[in-house]
């Protein structure tokens, strides 16, 4: 009998029963968090580990971890509807399949180029401001535009979602990585930049050419792209046989939307917004954007509803994943698992113990998936470790910051990943087959770069 991999929602469930086993075989412990007097965060105290009395998650807590997962991780589920919804609106002007008709034919016969440039552009966002739940709102466009050049939704979300994700993790002026984490080792802010902008190169590329190496296989043969089936049914196909004509509505639209991807931008980077203010912004642009398009308003709300309601699976997917996250903390052994991986790797030779620390760092990640939440929990433990065993503390840093971002792209507890397969409409374990050889490459540059860093006492510190 053929095995069959149960389904995405089955999958997080086993997840959360085998945590809440954990709960009652791993010791409970935690540190103390405090203020760092110097820039205000709370971190971890690296010297105050210590037991306390069991919490193990019950039968009935498992099932609550659900809900209480929908509610942690509500801004983005909310986020990946409203996003959903302006989408649907913004689409039923038509302006979409127009704009994309044009640039099709503009990219006839060139069809390589999309992908690389529109990765190493998306790279740019997350090396330099740390683009990540930003970039969601692109992911439709990515797709519709890859299926209309022959490609399928995987290298439309891959375009958008890898390329962020290389840059994210390069990392090499990425203020909520780098920046949170030299910070707490008390390191020039960005220093380092030469060695980190190098790997960071050699990331991407590494992503552009399985992206688009994929993609031109699915190009020659549909029928090997993984989410075959799915296209054949999807929103986000064209039929360029029949390009609809660009009109004077759909610039009206373009403009629009060009005015409300700027004021986001700008609010992002000089007044701080974050999920409620974009999700503001984008139901915004949609009505706005719908009337210049020519719908009614009766047409606005149903297309809105429409739109959301298509990424009902996906979306709640989020929530479920953070029920994991939910019951490790409530079960009180998150910190001692991170205890228990400091303290082995101070037993290793310099150069294992910093390609230890990476490896502690990457699965780290799986329950704390927040870039700047897991520098401010592990950073503390790990820069007193590095200092005794003989590693740089930049070493470190860089350590952290690739265990931090490869693993976002894979793990179910990444909310961010999440959100680009609910907009995409791919299956997490079909995304997990796809992405699985360019994972194994990634983690192997990491470990490289990391040994290489060690090797040649990375500095300046």
């Amino acid at each position: 009998m053929k095995f069959k991999v149960p389904h995405t929602y089955v999958l997080l469930f086993m997840v959360i029963i085998v945590c809440a086993i954990a709960s009652y075989i791993v010791p409970a412990g935690v540190y103390d968090r405090v203020k760092d007097p110097d820039t205000g965060r709370t971190i971890v105290d690296p010297g105050s580990f210590h037991r306390v009395d069991q919490t193990p998650v019950g039968i009935f807590d498992i099932f609550l971890a659900i809900p209480k997962g929908m509610k942690a991780a509500s801004e983005i589920i909310f986020f990946i509807f409203i996003v959903g919804g302006a989408f649907g609106i913004i689409q039923a002007t038509g302006f979409v399949e127009a704009a994309i008709g044009r640039a099709v034919l503009s990219l006839e016969g060139k069809e390589k180029l999309l992908i690389p440039l529109t990765m190493a552009i998306f790279s740019l966002g997350g090396a330099t401001f740390g683009m990540a739940e930003e970039t969601l709102v692109f992911v439709p466009i990515g797709i519709a535009l890859a299926r209309a050049l022959g490609f399928d939704t995987i290298t439309g979300t891959a375009m958008v979602a890898l390329g962020a994700a290389s840059g994210f993790t390069g990392g090499w002026m990425n203020p909520f990585t780098v920046g949170v984490a030299q910070g707490i080792a008390h390191l020039p802010l960005f220093s380092g930049f030469g060695f980190r902008f190098i790997a960071y190169l050699v990331i991407l590329g590494t992503a552009i050419v399985y992206v688009t190496r994929y993609a031109m296989m699915v190009k020659k043969d549909p029928t090997k792209s993984p989410v075959y089936d799915l296209d054949q049914t999807s929103t986000h196909k064209m039929d360029l046989s029949a390009i609809p004509e660009y009109t004077s509505r759909h610039t009206g639209v373009l403009i629009v939307m060009i005015l409300g991807f700027a004021t986001l931008i700008y609010g992002v980077f000089k007044l701080d917004w974050y999920i409620t203010e974009l999700s503001g912004i984008f139901i915004a642009m949609a009505v706005v954007a719908g009337l210049v398009g020519g719908l009614g308003v009766n047409d606005i709300g149903s297309q809105f509803v429409k739109g959301a309601g298509s990424l009902v699976f996906g979306a709640l997917v989020v929530g479920v994943a953070r029920g994991i996250l939910i019951v490790l903390t409530d079960g009180q052994i998150i910190d001692t698992i991170i205890h228990a991986m400091a303290s082995a790797i101070q037993s290793l030779p310099t150069v294992l113990s910093a390609v230890g620390m990476y490896v502690v760092q990457v699965i780290i990640n799986t329950f704390i998936p927040s870039g700047s939440g897991q520098a401010a929990t592990t950073m503390p433990i790990m820069i007193p470790v590095a200092d005794l065993v003989g590693i740089t503390r930049q070493t470190a840093v860089l350590a952290y910051g690739y265990g931090d971002g490869f693993t976002n792209s894979i793990i179910p507890t990444s909310a961010v990943l999440m959100a680009y397969l609910a907009i995409a409409g791919i299956p997490y374990d079909r995304w997990v087959r796809w992405i699985a050889p360019l994972m194994g490459l990634w983690l192997l540059i990491g470990g490289i770069f990391v040994t290489i860093a060690t090797l040649i006492n990375y500095g300046p510190f």
